[in-house]
């Protein structure tokens, strides 16, 4: 393992934190929310998952229409009896195309229709969850490299004040002003704050790496984050957005109506089915034997009469299935509607504590300019000048956490009201458009031999997937 110089590292590292986020070039939450966006390898298979459920509209289509199947073979025979010297030989061929057709079967096909398109909706829920997933992890990413890098800055000040704050005492012991004591102190103090300053160093790559996790590159510059998103104006206006548009809330809706889809067609599964079949085949005979042509024409009736038990097995299963859907429902909305208050009492609670440690700060500002004061005159000894130095520290420190504590907690609140998109953010990118391939294959074309299939084509080459 190739081990990194010391020198070389605080070097990178003071070039990391010596990047301005007011730079030029800086790069805005805006910005990291759309790169996230496209590079999000999970919202690419949730998207893949959701055309495996456009396709399963097609496969229902399709068990509505004629199924034509053809058959080619040919048979070559010898035969040789015993004491007759020579061998009697034939060569059979023949062709076969059939077509059968399902009539009637009390609306199952028309059902499962219903039911994939059903699933794909549901699908398309679960692809604005994870929508929503990937840019509330790009928002965390951005705002934790913004406070790490903050500080760290805030750290590496503080270990110069002490450093002045050292040379200072030491200073002072050689006139006699003050003992060894105030001077080891002192010492032991800078040694804390450059621990503090290598662990707020060591956040900081953390905090980059989660960074590229979420954005797929590291960051350079950040800007300062725009004025927060409007949410709601109350509590109760939140939650009614968040059942309403939430897509936990809608996939659960979804899985209700797919329930009690399945459960009539397993009820319509114990009656019958009426098809028509049609076959025409051609054999082909070596002389004597004549070529000769067969075909048949017929209408079945089909259907179950005993199975043991299964078919009301499956029923009841079905109907137990729509209860635990409604049921699961139910606690959709609950999970929803706890998770928007949790986010609207930490958006209050991060507003409080801005106001608070901003006051924290000016108190410590002004008792730490009298404490240095104090110290000159001998009032103050040289630890009680830290004390007050670190408690200013510690409320900037404060600071900095509940401002981004409260920046979370708005994004944290559109998440849990469903409105955490791309669209909503309004970001100005080309997103997915879910509807493009479900149009392409909901009429299941045959693809490259129909022109729906070349319309299909077209779709995948745009989606970047066609091989």
């Amino acid at each position: 393992m190739r081990v990194i110089k010391p020198r070389f590292a605080a070097l990178t590292l003071a070039a990391i934190l010596a990047l301005s986020p007011l730079a030029a070039l800086a790069e805005s939450l805006s910005d990291a929310l759309v790169s996230a966006y496209r590079s999000s390898g999970l919202l690419d298979q949730q998207r893949a998952l959701l055309r495996v459920r456009d396709e399963d509209v097609a496969v229902a289509v399709a068990a509505t229409r004629p199924v034509l199947n053809y058959a080619l073979s040919t048979n070559w025979q010898s035969t040789n009896s015993d004491g007759v010297p020579a061998n009697v030989s034939s060569t059979r061929a023949s062709a076969a195309l059939s077509a059968s057709f399902t009539i009637f079967n009390f609306g199952r096909s028309a059902l499962s229709i219903d039911l994939a398109r059903e699933n794909v909706l549901m699908a398309r829920e679960t692809l604005v969850g994870v929508e929503q997933k990937v840019l509330l992890r790009a928002v965390q990413a951005f705002l934790n490299v913004r406070s790490a890098h903050e500080t760290a800055m805030l750290q590496a000040n503080n270990v110069r004040l002490i450093t002045q704050e050292l040379r200072a005492a030491r200073d002072r012991f050689e006139v006699g002003e003050i003992t060894q004591t105030d001077v080891s102190l002192a010492e032991a103090k800078l040694a804390a704050a450059k621990s503090s300053e290598a662990a707020a160093r060591g956040q900081l790559m953390i905090a980059r790496e989660e960074y590229k996790a979420a954005t797929g590159h590291y960051p350079d510059a950040l800007q300062v984050p725009p004025s927060p998103p409007i949410t709601a104006r109350s509590l109760d206006a939140a939650k009614a957005v968040a059942r309403s548009r939430h897509p936990d809330v809608l996939s659960a809706q979804r899985s209700v109506t797919v329930a009690e889809i399945a459960t009539e067609i397993s009820k319509k599964a114990m009656m019958p089915t009426v098809s028509a079949n049609a076959s025409i085949a051609r054999n082909i005979n070596q002389m004597p034997v004549p070529d000769n042509t067969a075909t048949s024409v017929g209408i079945t009736l089909s259907g179950p009469i005993y199975q043991g038990g299964k078919l009301s097995a499956f029923y009841r299963q079905s109907r137990a299935q729509a209860e635990a859907a409604r049921a699961a429902l139910h606690l959709s909305v609950q999970g929803v509607e706890q998770d928007v208050a949790n986010a609207w009492a930490r958006l209050a609670v991060a507003a409080a504590s801005i106001q608070a440690t901003d006051q924290q700060i000016r108190a410590s500002r002004v008792a730490l300019r009298g404490a240095r004061e104090e110290a000159t005159l001998g009032a103050r000894t040289t630890l009680e000048v830290l004390n007050f130095e670190q408690d200013l520290l510690d409320a900037q420190a404060a600071r900095i956490n509940a401002e981004s504590d409260q920046y979370l907690a708005v994004y944290n609140l559109l998440a849990a009201m469903g409105l955490l998109t791309a669209e909503h953010l309004r970001l100005g990118i080309a997103s997915y458009d879910p509807e493009a391939y479900y149009n392409a294959v909901k009429g299941a074309p045959v693809r490259v031999i129909s022109p729906q299939g070349e319309r299909l084509d077209l779709v995948l080459e745009a989606l970047g997937r066609k091989e």
